[in-house]
């Protein structure tokens, strides 16, 4: 687990290799929704997913499209990294299968597993007053 100064000292964004999928979620108002980039395909997704969904699902679920996107595109590259600011999220979809939401984005990361060597990447949110790429990403993504 990362210290407090050790995130404040890591590289930004991470090294990725093969494919690059950076994903995020929020809530802004009443509406939650997720964003996606493909670094290495040049393709942005975005999803509103309502008012009752918790950021945690809508983190959960970026990852999941991130997943199905790899999947769909069916490329040679090794290795395929999806990156995002929600440790939890991460953890989450390594761990026990919680709930169907969790449940599916397991399975998807498994099935691209047999492909790929996927690489799931924490990058910083926020670091002091600095805020990391992936929340300017989500507002060109939703084009705020």
């Amino acid at each position: 687990m990362l210290t407090k100064q050790d995130r404040t000292k890591a590289t930004c964004p991470p090294a990725v290799k093969g494919l690059a999928w950076y994903t995020d979620g929020s809530k802004m108002r009443e509406e939650t929704g997720a964003g996606a980039y493909g670094l290495s395909v040049e393709r942005r997704l975005s999803f509103s997913i309502g008012r009752y969904a918790t950021v945690f699902q809508v983190e959960i679920y970026g990852i999941l499209a991130c997943a199905h996107e790899v999947q769909s595109q069916n490329r040679t590259e090794r290795y395929a990294s999806i990156c995002s600011d929600s440790l939890a999220a991460l953890k989450t979809c390594t761990a026990v299968k919680t709930s169907p939401l969790v449940y599916q984005c397991h399975r998807a990361l498994n099935d691209i597993s047999i492909q790929q060597v996927v690489r799931l990447l924490w990058v910083l949110g926020h670091v002091g007053k600095r805020v990391f790429c992936v929340k300017c990403l989500l507002c060109l993504i939703l084009d705020l």
